[in-house]
Order: C-alpha cells, then sequence, then structure tokens
C-alpha cells in the first residue's frame, strides 16, 4: 500500500469537494488505483480536477499537525484518510 497527498489546482473547477482546499490524502495499491478511488470517491466518476502536486509514500508527520493530522482516518487502510467522509 502507497500513502499518496495529492493537492488539485481548482482555478477552473466546480463545485470543489468538501474539505479538499488543502489537499487529499489517500492510500491505494499503486497511482492508477489512487486515481480511481479518488474519482470514485471524491469527485464522484465526473471530471477529476488538474493534479497540482502529489507526493507519493507522503510522511504524514509532514503534514499539518494543527489541522490535518487530528482530523484524519487511518492511513494504513485504502482508501481516502483525509479529508473524512469520502470512504
Amino acid at each position: 500500500m502507497i500513502r499518496y497527498w495529492i493537492k488539485f489546482n481548482f482555478e477552473n473547477y466546480a463545485p470543489i469537494p468538501s474539505g479538499t482546499i488543502i489537499g487529499c490524502g489517500v492510500t491505494a495499491l499503486d497511482y492508477e488505483d489512487a486515481l480511481n478511488i479518488i474519482n470514485d470517491k471524491l469527485f464522484k466518476n465526473n471530471s477529476m480536477a488538474p493534479i497540482e502536486n502529489l507526493i507519493e509514500n507522503v510522511d504524514i508527520s509532514t503534514l499539518d499537525a494543527g489541522h490535518i493530522l487530528p482530523n484524519m482516518g487511518l492511513p494504513n487502510v485504502r482508501g481516502i484518510w483525509f479529508p473524512l467522509g469520502y470512504n
């Protein structure tokens, strides 16, 4: 399983999925699996916003300790762990 931290470019995209302005954390089998999870759960199979930045094997201790870390799910389980509510 691989942890990904993804930031999207929402400049010309609407509606923005709730809680995703600062990014999205997802754990998946590989990059393609991560995109499938995000497309299915976050964007509900609509067109996905362009990816602005992607970190593979993200060290979660480097993420925002004031907002992300206390508000995330389990990063060792396949699925979206930030923001909550998309699994």
